[in-house]
This record gives structure tokens, sequence and C-alpha cells, in this order.
């Protein structure tokens, strides 16, 4: 059924090349009655990033002699950075995902992890100390963590990561959280940006949530989010789930949101000037405010329709076209119990992104399983949505 939808849909919009006067009236009148122009996100993400890079340079050489994680640069994801966040502008969060890459004499290796009930695919990050006596470039100034004494490595050298972020051998989320959170607090006199800002860390147990306050009482809400990369993919584990439900700390979720900024930013550069896409995720997420449908489940239609109708077909003047799209794919999708998620099996995938193997030929993953497995659930739903 949805194939059918989206072809119906582009013989109509042949047929209506020039701009609709009743229609771009209705555009505008939605635009004002959902507040749709899109926040102006890109300054103050720009702020965030630029306060983020500061903050990693003071990192590096506060703890360039010690064995923490190597804070990587940071990567902005989320809606707020794809350019479209479907909240007012005072209450966008800035979401940064910072990766971490092994310390000297360490080596990070990702193991399944059995123990989770999580939805998502969920692996541990097992810790390994690794010789630093020999090897290409050998460090003279660092004793090797599995060849010196007990006695040498305490008295001349500071603990290993195993010993400060671990549980047992695993990298844990809530340690490197209070790691941070501490370091942030500490290091924010140094940084240009507390000139401008008063800087409130707020209470979170596997990131770093920051309220930024100007004199003017304007506030900026950034959440950092720490990140292990799958090999050379864009597809990170994150110490930060998504869920109600808190796994233990050691447990590390994947994520597929870099892979999602990097698509819109793909399709920014490919769509036409003023191209229609982001503001007809605004508009959508409005309309399904208070229904049970998640955002995830509509900007991943949004992502399918964005591969299966021709970029050059978002266009300003065809938003609602568009929206009516959206909206009857999803439907289709809640009648079929069926949404395929968009990163798995799909030959519509641009080259630029960059997936593990396992992700080719894998089973789509279906995010309505959920209803798929509860009638009464899936009733609720179409309901839900039909009264919208």
């Amino acid at each position: 059924g949805i194939r059918e939808v989206v072809n119906r849909r582009d013989s109509e919009s042949e047929e209506s090349e020039e701009e609709n006067p009743a229609e771009m009236n209705m555009v505008w009148i939605f635009s004002r009655r959902f507040h749709l122009s899109v926040p102006k996100l890109a300054p103050r993400r720009r702020v965030v990033q630029e306060l983020l890079s500061d903050l990693l340079q003071v990192s590096h050489s506060l703890f360039s002699d010690s064995f923490f994680p190597v804070l990587e640069p940071v990567i902005g994801v989320g809606s707020a950075c794809e350019g479209w966040s479907p909240h007012k502008e005072e209450d966008v969060v800035y979401c940064m995902f910072v990766p971490l890459k092994p310390p000297r004499g360490h080596a990070f290796h990702l193991e399944p992890d059995s123990t989770g009930e999580m939805p998502q695919t969920s692996m541990r990050v097992r810790v390994e100390l690794v010789c630093t006596c020999t090897g290409e470039q050998p460090d003279h100034n660092m004793l090797c963590f599995l060849h010196h004494s007990e006695e040498e490595l305490k008295r001349n050298q500071g603990a290993s990561l195993l010993h400060t972020l671990c549980t047992g051998p695993y990298l844990d989320g809530e340690k490197i959280a209070v790691w941070f959170q501490t370091f942030v607090i500490s290091a924010w006199s140094v940084v240009p940006q507390s000139r401008h800002y008063r800087m409130k860390v707020l209470p979170s147990c596997r990131s770093c949530k920051m309220k930024l306050m100007k004199a003017s009482g304007r506030s900026l809400f950034v959440e950092t989010v720490f990140s292990v990369q799958q090999g050379d993919s864009d597809i990170f584990l994150s110490s930060q789930p998504k869920e109600a439900q808190l796994p233990p700390s050691t447990t590390w979720l994947e994520s597929y949101a870099v892979a999602e900024a990097k698509f819109f930013r793909h399709v920014a550069m490919q769509a036409p000037p003023r191209s229609c896409h982001l503001k007809c995720l605004r508009l959508c997420a409005r309309l399904l405010e208070g229904s049970g449908l998640s955002i995830y489940a509509l900007k991943t239609t949004v992502m399918h329709l964005l591969t299966l109708i021709p970029l050059s077909e978002w266009q300003h003047k065809y938003l609602l076209m568009r929206v009516d799209d959206t909206m009857r794919y999803l439907r289709c999708c809640l009648e079929e119990k069926r949404l395929k998620h968009f990163f798995f099996d799909n030959e519509d995938m641009p080259n630029e992104i960059s997936l593990p193997p396992t992700f080719q030929g894998a089973q789509p993953l279906n995010l309505f399983q959920h209803l798929a497995q509860d009638p009464a659930a899936h009733t609720e739903a179409l309901k839900e949505f039909d009264d919208l």
C-alpha cells in the first residue's frame, strides 16, 4: 500500500506545477497556527559546538598524563542539529555526542550484552590493558601496566582506566558522567563563554546536562552524551538510553543518531532551495502532539519518503502534499503494524552513510512490533490517529 500512496502523489504533483494561491494561503495559515517557522537553530548550535570544543581543549591539557578516556571532537545529533526541532525555541535541547577513545595502554572491545532487557541492541565495552613496552613507537614516559610491578605503577603513574571509570572490566556510563560533570564545573571559569553565560549542571546520571543563562534571562540547554564508535561506521553506542527504563550502568545502547544527522545533511545538500522537508516534519510533529505515536516513528517515516519521493518534489509549494503523504504513510504503517527501521537492509541508503556490514541483509527492525504483539494497543493507536 505504501508505494502506491507515493506513486499517486508523484503524478498529482506533476499536474500542479503552478503554485495554487488557495493552497499557498493554507500553508500561511498552517505556518501561523503551528508556529511553523523553524526556530533559529544554527547560531545557537554554533555557540554550543564552540563551547564544547573549548571545554574539550581544556580537558586534553588537564588529562594528557592520565588514563581517562580520550574525548574526541563533538558530533551534533538529534532534531536541533538536524535543523527541525519540534519544540519552541526556549525548550530546544542541543544534544552533542562526545566519542570516547581508549587512552594509551588500553583497548576497547565491544561485547553483546546478554543481560539487557532493552528494546534497542545493547552492548558492553570491555576495557583491556595492552603492552606498551614494544610496538612501533614505545612510549618511554609511560610504565607498562602489564609488565611493571604494582609497586612501581602506584609510585610513578596514575591509575589505569580499569581502576577509575570501570565496574569490573566494563566501561561505566554513570562513573563517566560524574567525572565529566565534575570536570565541567571546575573548568567553567577557564572557557571564554563563562564571560557571557552563567552555567548550571542539571541532574543526570548518564550524560552531562547544562543550562546556560544569559544576563538577559535567555537560556540555552545542552546535553553531552558519551559514545563509542562501532568500527569506522556511523553507528555508535550511547551512554544515554532513550527509553524511560535505565539499564545497568555498564550497558551501552546502539544509537543511529550520528547516521541520522548525516542523512539530513546529505538531504540538505541535494534538496532544492527552500525545501519543505524540515517544515513538514515540524508540522506533522505538531499534528501528532498528544497522540501515542513517537516522534521517532514520524522521523523514520519522513526519512523513508525522502528516499522514495524525488527531492525536486519537496519544494516549498508542495508542503501540504508532503504533509498528506507523511500522514498517509504513517496510517498505512499503523494498519500493517509495520514500520521498517531506516538503517537496516535499506537499498535506498545514501553512499556517504557508513553502516556496519551486519546491517546489510539484516532483518529490518520493526518500530511497530509492539502493536503487532498487542491487538488492544493497535486498535487504540488507530483510533487515536483517526481522531487527529
